[in-house]
């Protein structure tokens, strides 16, 4: 018998279905409390309201649990290539090895972008932010193809629009951070893998094949399976949102990288490797940082330390501090903006005052240092989390699609003007 709970309102008692995940979450029903009692729900920020059922990402912020379709991330993160998470989140099992054979070729075929992307990316001046041109061009690939826009096409055709999103996105992001430097694009090498390829695509020059350090490749793998989805959050529920109307893969990953752009979601680590130079600039004092960051009176913030959801430990950052220390340790990069955040993530690992409010070093504090240590320009991380993080905006969208979700239209509670007379301009 399914569990009710009583809302009493008005003298009348509405029952309002109580729903149970498979890992014990519980949520009230009020998809009928409008229609049943004349009321809605008001939940800024949707913090307390859950918008959908899925399979794809659980979440335990007090635990720190993090797992994709029941696998955990400590586990993915340890054993599995990028395109192994992605094609887990996508189709939601891991693959074998003829499957991921497939789906590696397919994507390998699939990594090269029209000739005529290259004039649209010319038409953006180089001080434009990534962000805003990776968006414009995933964007512009339903002009290329058209069919993409109707989403209600064949599951080959969808599949197909997938492959390519996955296979495009790393060229459109290397070209992105080309155009920022006003440098040829260099156009992808399907001998390579998924991340090596990436990297090459950024740092090489017409005269100088880079070659790829297996340090780099290795942490930025580990990177891209630890953003690749999170469950409902801003981006994710933007995608879905969007999608919702029917809005092609393309136009829907494109607004989740518009979502990611901001500085409270996709941002955060830049404002961490801002905050580091400022504290470089002011003498490098750590201590004084450390005071004004406890000074309750204080506007300054410690930017990469706790977390939102989190509230014991982030089990991202417990792998990536390791991929950090290996990356920084087996390069020998010398560098005093990173020697600032090693410090701070001494003290916030062994200050009381930060251990019992768990203001821990997140993931954001170390794929900044990551990022900053490979050389990539402050904003260029968010392209790095949208590369990240797109298996799980089209894990996200595809089940929204398949779960057959209505049109995202939240309500509201009206607070302005009641019903006015209209004055003439002449009487105003």
């Amino acid at each position: 018998m399914t569990k009710k709970v009583e809302l009493h309102y008005d003298g009348n008692i509405y029952n309002l279905p109580l729903i149970e995940g498979s890992e014990n979450e519980k949520a009230i029903d009020i998809s009928n409390l409008r229609k049943d009692a004349g009321l809605i729900t008001l939940d800024k920020g949707f913090k307390n309201t859950g918008s959908t059922e899925s399979s794809i990402t659980f979440l335990d912020g007090e635990s720190g649990i993090l797992r994709y379709r029941g696998y955990s991330i400590e586990d993915l993160a340890e054993n599995s290539t990028f395109l192994e998470v992605a094609f887990l989140l996508i189709y939601g099992d891991l693959p074998n090895i003829e499957e991921l054979t497939s789906f590696t070729k397919e994507i390998s075929e699939h990594t090269l972008v029209h000739e005529d992307v290259k004039s649209i990316l010319d038409g953006f001046p180089s001080k434009s932010h990534p962000m805003g041109v990776l968006s414009s061009l995933v964007s512009s690939l339903t002009a290329f193809y058209p069919k993409s826009l109707d989403p209600n096409r064949s599951s080959e055709e969808i599949n197909g629009t997938i492959i390519r999103s996955i296979a495009k996105l790393p060229t459109l992001a290397a070209w992105s951070f080309k155009n920022r430097m006003r440098q040829p694009v260099v156009y992808p090498d399907n001998n390579l893998g998924y991340c090596e390829n990436f990297i090459r695509m950024m740092f090489s020059l017409p005269t100088v094949n880079y070659e790829v350090n297996p340090i780099i490749a290795s942490a930025l793998n580990k990177l891209l399976i630890l953003h690749a989805d999170h469950e409902q959050n801003c981006s994710a529920s933007t995608v879905r949102i969007v999608g919702s109307s029917h809005a092609s893969l393309y136009a829907s990953i494109s607004a989740g990288i518009a979502a990611l752009w901001g500085p409270l979601h996709g941002g955060a680590n830049q404002a961490v490797i801002e905050m580091l130079e400022q504290i470089r600039e002011d003498s490098g004092d750590i201590s004084k940082y450390i005071e004004k960051a406890k000074d309750k009176n204080d506007s300054f913030r410690l930017m990469g330390f706790g977390h939102r959801v989190y509230k014991n430990f982030d089990p991202r950052a417990k792998i990536i501090k390791k991929a950090a220390d290996d990356v920084l340790g087996q390069l020998g990069i010398e560098d005093p903006v990173l020697d600032i955040a090693m410090k701070l993530e001494q003290v916030a690992l062994s200050d009381d005052y930060f251990k019992d409010r768990g203001l821990y070093p997140n993931v954001d504090f170390y794929s900044g240092i990551i990022y900053r240590a490979l050389g990539i320009p402050t904003d260029m991380f968010t392209v790095m989390f949208a590369l990240g993080r797109l298996p799980g905006w089209i894990a996200q969208w595809k089940e929204m699609r398949e779960n057959h979700e209505p049109i995202g239209r939240p309500r509201q509670i009206y607070t302005g003007p009641t019903e006015r007379s209209y004055v003439m301009i002449k009487d105003r």
